[in-house]
C-alpha cells in the first residue's frame, strides 16, 4: 500500500474527479431470469406423481385372454417455483408410458396412457404365472419466468409409478353331465 502524501488525510481524493457518465443503469445481467438448463435442474427435482397401473381383469388374469393396462392418474401438473426470485411456472406433462410387463417380452412403450374395456388400447397376453407389472413416465415440461412467453423445457425426466402383482391363470374345459 503506498503512504499517504503530505498534506492529504487517508481516504481524502487526490487529483480531479473525471464524470464518465450519470443517469439510470439497467442491472438486469447482474441477475439474469433463469435459463433452460437451470429450470431443467429444478424440474428434476419436482415431485412428479407416480402414476398407478391399472389392470383388467381386475384380479386374476386368463391365458388367451389379453390383459389391458392403463392409468387413469393425471397426466399433467402445474408447479410454481422461485429461482433467485423469479416467479417460474413449470408445467410437466406425461409425452411417454412405459409398461414393464414383467414377463420376458419386456415392455410396451406409448404415447397413450391406455383406456379400460371396452375402448382399450394397451393389451399384453400372458402365460400362466405371477406377473409384476408397473408403468414407467417421461415426463416433459413448458416453462415461464414472471409470465414470460412459454419455453420448452431443455430435457426430460421419469418417474415409477407402485408395482401391481397379478396372477394369470389357465382355465381348462371340464365335460359336466347336465343331468345331475
Amino acid at each position: 500500500m503506498e503512504p499517504v502524501p503530505d498534506g492529504f488525510e487517508p481516504g481524502a481524493p487526490i487529483g480531479d474527479w473525471t464524470l464518465y457518465r450519470e443517469g439510470c443503469f439497467d442491472i438486469t445481467p447482474l441477475n439474469p431470469p433463469p435459463s433452460g438448463a437451470e429450470v431443467f435442474s429444478y424440474f428434476q427435482r419436482l415431485p412428479l406423481p407416480q402414476l398407478t397401473t391399472q389392470h383388467q381383469p381386475p384380479g386374476n388374469g386368463l391365458t388367451g385372454l389379453p390383459v389391458i393396462f392403463y392409468t387413469d392418474s393425471p397426466t399433467t401438473q402445474t408447479f410454481t417455483v422461485d429461482i433467485r426470485g423469479f416467479e417460474v411456472v413449470i408445467e410437466a406433462t406425461a409425452e411417454q408410458f412405459t409398461w414393464n410387463t414383467g414377463d420376458a417380452t419386456g415392455q410396451i412403450v406409448t404415447t397413450d396412457p391406455g383406456a379400460p374395456y371396452p375402448g382399450q388400447t394397451i393389451e399384453h397376453s400372458y402365460r400362466s404365472g405371477t406377473y409384476t407389472a408397473y408403468l414407467t413416465v417421461t415426463w416433459g415440461a413448458t416453462f415461464t419466468v414472471n409470465g414470460s412467453a412459454e419455453a420448452d423445457v431443455p430435457g426430460t425426466t421419469t418417474t415409477d409409478g407402485p408395482p401391481v402383482t397379478f396372477d394369470v391363470l389357465q382355465a381348462r374345459p371340464v365335460l359336466t353331465n347336465p343331468y345331475n
